[in-house]
């Protein structure tokens, strides 16, 4: 279950650039971290620039944004978070435009300390697997 929280220094950023960066992290999600579409979860949070601290000085004069994501821990190998971070930052500059510095970090949850609807990813895993059929056993 990735949750993503996109910050942009925009508080009128169109509806349109907003679902776009949804689309996107969802899109991503699923490509290069192999997730569930119907598990991830993405909130845009507009700032104004004068909330976004840079170097501890206000941005002033452009657009910025910052990608935080949670991921269960051990679910993707570096590869394919490194293709997430460049891929999403690219993403971020397709849609936004020239950034002062945008970036992304990827949280890897211990899926003893994750979760939703009150069960773990743990749990969640440890049910999905005990809801295969076992194998037939060799004859």
């Amino acid at each position: 279950m990735p949750f993503f929280r996109v910050t942009v220094t925009d508080p009128d950023l169109p509806a349109t650039a907003r679902r776009a960066l949804a689309e996107g992290l969802t899109r991503l999600a699923v490509v290069t971290l192999k997730k569930s579409r119907a598990r991830t979860i993405v909130h845009v949070n507009l700032v104004p620039a004068s909330s976004y601290y840079v170097d501890g000085r206000p941005l002033t004069g452009g657009r910025d944004a910052h990608v935080e994501a949670g991921i269960t821990l051990g679910t993707n190998s570096a590869g394919e978070r490194a293709a997430f971070i460049a891929e999403a930052g690219t993403l971020l500059t397709d849609v936004l435009g020239p950034l002062a510095r945008c970036g992304v970090a990827l949280h890897e949850l211990h899926p003893e300390s994750y979760g939703y609807h009150g069960v773990t990813q743990f749990d969640h895993y440890r049910g999905a697997v005990a809801s295969v059929p076992e194998a037939a056993p060799p004859r």
